[in-house]
């Protein structure tokens, strides 16, 4: 086992046993998972999803908030 995936184990052991649960669940499916296609039409959108996320650029509680609400219409 990697220095961090030992570190991030940790991080989840200090979790409530639902998130716990939560994370397991998601590592387990991205291990017995194939990748997902991306269409290339969205990869640059990934790419600077990926880019923000890596420079801790995250959205705000109400921007998730709107987002969600978005969805409801």
């Amino acid at each position: 086992m990697t220095k961090l995936l030992d570190k991030a184990i940790e991080a989840v052991r200090a979790l409530s046993a639902e998130n716990q649960d939560e994370i397991a669940r998601a590592m387990l499916h991205l291990t017995q998972s194939e990748p997902e296609i991306v269409d290339l039409a969205h990869l640059p959108a990934i790419l600077e999803g990926l880019s923000q996320a890596k420079s801790g650029k995250y959205a705000s509680a109400a921007e998730v908030e709107t987002a969600f609400r978005h969805f409801d219409r």
